[in-house]
């Protein structure tokens, strides 16, 4: 007889191939609990799926247009940016003369919008972000263009490529928050590929919507009591519930602009760099999530932001603690202005990521830190989600339950 040393198989030094079987179990289990759960919803509340509801927020009423309005405008500012570097660039105007032209274009950039959604009553939330996040978008893209053309200038390369209308515009619409004076580009457009993308596009974008109103606005609606009545046991049910279609939606959206949009604007303007995300599902830490599900905003962030703090004598931890205070503005900025309500949920939910990575990152290790970081995902998002609902439904209707979902009127 062998006498060999031998593990139980269900011990972790037997190799993770003997939990295939497991993995496949909760996978199906997951799946039939997910799938009671949906058929619970349609059996209770019926079919609630209206996309012509949608489309009818945009449409029925001329006097809910200025959130286009506000997108047409930002021509503007686009057009003073281009003015100023070509300015700067053939010596017409000093630095310094270039650096208050450009301070006070991005900070009108950025509150310009807000005044105008704050002023006009008949903008709806869902105009308002989408607004806000051109706006936002445009910011980053502008300040980029002012900071490369600043590089070149200072080492006397002159950017010839910025003097051009056409070139500033194929920077504005590429999938891109970084300029370059020269974009990799791809060799041609793969209509096959362009077409598949499009297909996911409206494909995800109808099952948004779909799960949207079908599956989270009744959960939301059903949670205002609760939490109105302070009644815990209740608000975490009614949490845990909304966990599910909340991460479920978040995972689809993040495949929908992330994968499906983003690769059909670069395939249709032959833009070559399609690293618009890494692995972030296998993330063991709150830090390499952060750092990997958003690589454009990632890449602004470290070139214009964190690297010149660096530069000027700053500490890591200080810069860290500065891009995450940056990103935390403009998460609050895309949502308390479109509600028009200020109650630092979503700005207090991003600082809280630092001391959570910090946490997640001396506490868990290995499978341990990936599953802290789900955890994180699953469960702090609907939490803002209600406590931003909450304050609408008890800002505009006094805690009267609505009898529609409001957020969208």
């Amino acid at each position: 007889l062998d006498d060999l040393l031998q593990e139980s198989l269900l011990s972790s030094a037997s190799g993770y191939s003997n939990y295939r079987g497991i993995l496949n179990w909760c996978v199906i289990m997951l799946v039939l609990s997910n799938a009671r759960l949906f058929l619970e919803n349609l059996l209770k509340y019926g079919i609630l799926v209206d996309p012509i509801q949608v489309i009818s927020l945009f449409l029925k009423d001329p006097y809910r247009w200025p959130a286009a309005c506000l997108v047409i405008a930002s021509n503007i500012f686009i057009m003073i940016a281009l003015y100023t570097e070509r300015r700067l660039s053939v010596g017409a105007i000093g630095e310094n003369v270039g650096i208050i032209i450009h301070s006070i274009n991005l900070s009108t950039v950025l509150f310009f919008p807000v005044a105008t959604l704050l002023m006009v009553n008949s903008v709806t939330p869902v105009g308002g972000v989408l607004a806000l996040a051109v706006y936002t978008i445009l910011f980053l893209k502008l300040y980029s263009y002012k900071d490369v053309n600043k590089w070149c200038r200072e080492i006397h390369l002159s950017p010839t490529v910025s003097a051009f209308i056409s070139d500033m515009y194929y920077f504005v619409f590429a999938p891109t928050l970084c300029y370059e004076l020269n974009f990799p580009r791809s060799p041609r457009i793969r209509k096959r590929f362009l077409l598949r993308r499009l297909f996911e596009m409206l494909f995800f974008m109808q099952l948004l919507v779909g799960l949207i109103q079908q599956w989270m606005v009744p959960t939301i609606q059903n949670s205002m009591k609760p939490f109105q009545d302070m009644d815990y046991s209740r608000m975490i049910e009614r949490l845990l519930k909304l966990a599910v279609p909340n991460h479920f939606i978040w995972l689809i959206f993040f495949y929908w602009f992330f994968h499906s949009s983003l690769n059909f604007v670069a395939e249709l303007m032959q833009f070559g760099d399609r690293e618009f995300y890494r692995d972030w599902w296998n993330s063991e830490t709150i830090t390499y999530f952060w750092q990997n599900w958003n690589i454009p905003v990632h890449k602004w962030c470290l070139r214009h932001f964190y690297k010149p703090m660096l530069k000027r004598g700053m500490s890591k931890w200080v810069g860290q603690t500065a891009v995450f205070l940056i990103s935390a503005f403009f998460h609050e900025y895309l949502v308390s202005v479109p509600l028009k309500m200020f109650r630092l949920w979503a700005f207090m939910g991003m600082m809280a990521q630092l001391p959570l990575a910090w946490l997640v990152g001396r506490v868990f290790q290995g499978n341990y830190g990936n599953a802290a970081v789900w955890i994180s995902l699953i469960i702090g998002q609907p939490i803002a989600v209600l406590m931003y609902v909450h304050d609408y439904y008890v800002l505009h209707y006094g805690g009267e339950e609505p009898a529609a979902p409001v957020l969208l009127s």
